[in-house]
């Protein structure tokens, strides 16, 4: 399932690394959901690249990431569910390694692999950390999964059976899918393997890039993390909740600085420090924070 809102320049790539895995009708749907965007003609794309093969189906007006995403889940027919963003991709075999993983592991709710992060132009960024050397269920991974975000919907297959007893997203727009991987892992063992079998798209045009823009990806990370807390053993909250603040205020300096080598725009990169300090603050924290703004300063001189 392909939902879509406004990347109508990646929606071609994204359905020809679906079609080139082979999949017949009988044994895989492929449906793009339009939210009603307006940057492409979305059908006449997926006509012409999909030939027939692949469904369309259009909101009749814009309802939001997280009511298109329920949609895909509620028009998908087939028991093992994958959310593919239309500008993101996977790379060959992705479904024939899921499939291996649910066959193996007939427990787990959901299955997912290493990716890589890429750019506007489909340059490799960097390759996701390992999470386990091999194959299998991973152990802790509430507690692991409940600290920060490590997965990304082109990634991960989820069986239709858990979403639906589990229900949809919630919350935000940005970090909605860290507190659905949360509460999966609560109820249902996770497989995984390291091998690196799809891509995620980073740009400043996505939902998700327009909120690092003004620091309120960080805004939603923490309502995210507060919803996280429901899902985890009572004597871990806290330690997890400090965990995952300390991490995200390192990670917001962080964004702050790529922000800044790329946009030069020193309202950006003071939105992220804010937003970053309303998270935690230390002494670390403050040095980071130091280093950027002598960056910025002398660059500017």
């Amino acid at each position: 399932m392909i939902p879509v809102y406004n990347c109508g320049q990646f929606i071609a790539e994204a359905l020809k690394s679906v079609l080139e895995q082979g999949f017949s009708e009988e044994e895989m749907q492929i449906e793009v959901v339009d939210d009603d965007s307006t940057d492409i003609d979305v059908e006449a794309l997926v006509s012409q690249v999909g030939k027939g093969r692949i469904r369309y189906f259009k909101q009749p007006n814009n309802v939001g990431s997280l009511k298109n995403f329920t949609t895909c889940i509620n028009r998908a027919e087939g028991k093992l569910i994958h959310l593919l963003h239309g500008d993101d991709k996977v790379k060959p075999r992705y479904y024939d390694k899921i499939l291996e993983l649910f066959k193996k592991y007939p427990q787990a709710g959901a299955a997912f692999t290493r990716y890589s992060c890429i750019d506007e132009n489909g340059t490799k960024l960097q390759d996701k950390s390992v999470e386990m050397a091999q194959e299998g269920i991973l152990k802790n991974w509430l507690l692991t999964i409940g600290e920060r975000q490590r997965i990304q919907y082109a990634a991960i297959t989820v069986r239709r059976a858990v979403y639906e007893q589990l229900g949809g997203f919630l919350g935000p727009n940005y970090g909605e899918d860290w507190e659905m991987w949360v509460r999966i892992a609560k109820h249902y063992p996770i497989a995984y393997s390291p091998a690196i079998l799809a891509d995620y798209r980073m740009h400043t045009s996505s939902i998700s890039g327009k909120k690092f823009l003004t620091g309120e990806h960080l805004q939603d990370l923490y309502y995210v993390m507060l919803l996280i807390q429901k899902h985890l053993p009572q004597d871990k909250k806290q330690s997890i909740l400090n965990k995952s603040r300390k991490y995200y205020a390192s990670y917001g300096i962080k964004v702050a600085e790529k922000l800044w080598n790329t946009l030069h725009d020193k309202q950006v990169v003071k939105a992220q420090i804010r937003q970053s300090l309303n998270l935690h603050s230390s002494l670390k924290l403050y040095v980071l924070i130091g280093i950027l703004y002598y960056k910025i300063t002398f660059s500017s001189a």
